[in-house]
């Protein structure tokens, strides 16, 4: 819908004097129309009054902003934004405190809108810092899972460690087993060796009695 006039008076307007900020100077020669806007899309308010063509008041009203009735038909208020203080010189008291009172409803709307742009932002940046949280805990469970699996590895080498350490024992076992017997073996076949070597020896000896037997036959043979 965009911005619609909701009231609208006639006043003498009045800034002040921006050497002095003591007096007030009139901006119009004679009582002009003061209008109260309101834009909906923005959801703001405006005080604009037009002398002519020149718009003499253009003042968005903010929350900080306070229409003081300085005296029964007279009010003004300080506008930031313009870097003046504006006067409204009413023709009766009941025009004075319409405005009055639509200054308060607007500003207590900005308020209202400025408290719930701020509360907008906050949530935002909770909903952000939420989010951020969020991806930190997806993170941490990553990095759990990732040293549940790293413990999991690791135990599962320590056991094959531990099979590998008991199965080396086995077989160091077996192997001086082994060694033994062989020295064992080795033993017995020097022993054999040796009573073979002793046979022998024995059986040369038999053989050459045999031998000088038969030649002692064969002389006793030759000579009978």
């Amino acid at each position: 819908m965009g911005e619609q006039p909701i009231f609208s008076t006639r006043a003498h307007v009045f800034q002040i004097d921006p050497n002095t900020k003591k007096n007030w100077v009139p901006t119009s020669k004679h009582a002009v129309t003061v209008s109260y806007f309101y834009d909906s899309t923005r959801n703001v308010y405006r005080i604009i009054s037009l002398d002519g063509s020149k718009a003499i008041i253009n003042s968005t009203i903010t929350p900080n902003m306070t229409f003081t009735k300085t005296s029964q038909k007279f009010g003004q208020w300080a506008d930031s934004r313009a870097n003046t203080v504006y006067g409204l010189g009413f023709s009766s008291e009941h025009h004075l405190s319409k405005v009055t009172e639509l200054e308060c409803v607007s500003s207590q709307a900005n308020a209202v809108n400025t408290h719930k742009t701020e509360l907008n932002q906050t949530i935002q940046e909770l909903e952000e810092t939420l989010k951020v949280k969020e991806e930190e805990i997806e993170r941490l469970k990553q990095e759990i899972d990732n040293a549940r699996e790293l413990q999991e590895q690791r135990d599962s080498l320590t056991q094959k460690l531990q099979e590998v350490e008991i199965r080396n024992k086995d077989l160091e076992g077996q192997l001086s087993d082994l060694e033994q017997r062989l020295e064992k073996s080795q033993s017995e076949q020097e022993a054999f060796r040796n009573n073979l070597k002793t046979l022998l020896e024995i059986l040369d000896g038999k053989i050459f009695e045999l031998t000088e037997l038969r030649d002692n036959l064969a002389k006793l043979l030759e000579c009978s």
